[in-house]
């Protein structure tokens, strides 16, 4: 065949283009198993992140999520527990959040530290450039935030990004998602001089007031359907699956924790 003809030139571009096609599935299909293991690990490095565990050096994620996570399960708006096939930490929140509160598939993480059992649940909003995302650790009361990580997409630098800084996160250590009447208030993030009374609140980023507010609204949304399970906690009341089913709170459980005294987070770099 005339090497200089165009039915070569066509011939040799297509051999070309199949073969690194080929070559590059092959790669991506034996790579693909670590990436998922990657991001994995990722996500468990956050989860553990909002409740002051971060592995030491030669530490496993898996290791440490596996020491210290001793249930994770699916609840509804009800605050019952439900019977569904799909493991909590696959449940996808971009998917969820966009639900009614009623439908949603409300994923519980329970964490065992040195300050007692906690209850971790994922949290996901909107920024100003893209999706953010975190994960929010509480005492057994079903109230006071023990801890919370927060990440994002696209933040800017030095502004927006800052909310996945300690100097942001540790504000919400303390802070009660429940007004003293018991009224669901969430947490404020406000600008310093506005701060309201009557619910608990933290200082915005400086100079990210879009971002800040979608974290208030991420928190507020995300938060909302859990009210039920919440008051479960409170109330030191077994978590009862829709069919009927006990699921008992943890053994030692009693609902009447004290309040955790703010404990600083390690500097994350997820």
């Amino acid at each position: 065949m005339n090497r200089q003809s165009n039915v070569y030139t066509i011939i040799y571009a297509v051999l070309l283009v199949v073969i690194v096609g080929v070559v590059l599935s092959v790669v991506y299909q034996a790579l693909r198993p670590k990436q998922l293991e990657n991001i994995a690990n990722d996500t468990k490095k956050q989860i553990l992140a909002s409740a002051h565990l971060s592995p030491k050096d030669g530490e496993s994620i898996s290791t440490l999520f596996d020491e210290h996570i001793v249930s994770s399960y699916i609840v509804n708006s009800a605050g019952e527990r439900v019977n569904n096939a799909q493991n909590p930490f696959d449940i996808n929140m971009a998917i969820e959040i966009k639900k009614p509160a009623d439908e949603r598939l409300l994923p519980v993480y329970e964490c065992n530290t040195t300050d007692g059992l906690k209850f971790i649940v994922p949290v996901y909003g909107a920024g100003l450039w893209g999706p953010i995302w975190g994960y929010v650790a509480f005492n057994s009361n079903g109230d006071t935030i023990y801890g919370a990580y927060f990440g994002h997409e696209g933040e800017t630098p030095g502004l927006g990004a800052e909310i996945e800084k300690p100097a942001f996160q540790n504000q919400f250590v303390g802070k009660d998602i429940f007004a003293k009447d018991g009224d669901f208030t969430s947490i404020a993030v406000v600008k310093t001089g506005k701060e309201p009374q009557g619910k608990a609140w933290v200082h915005a980023v400086s100079g990210g007031t879009i971002t800040s507010q979608g974290v208030q609204k991420m928190l507020y949304d995300s938060l909302e359907p859990y009210i039920a399970f919440f008051s479960n906690l409170a109330d030191g009341e077994s978590i009862v699956d829709n069919e009927g089913s006990g699921n008992l709170v943890p053994e030692g459980y009693t609902g009447d924790e004290d309040k955790s005294e703010g404990l600083e987070l390690q500097p994350q770099e997820l």
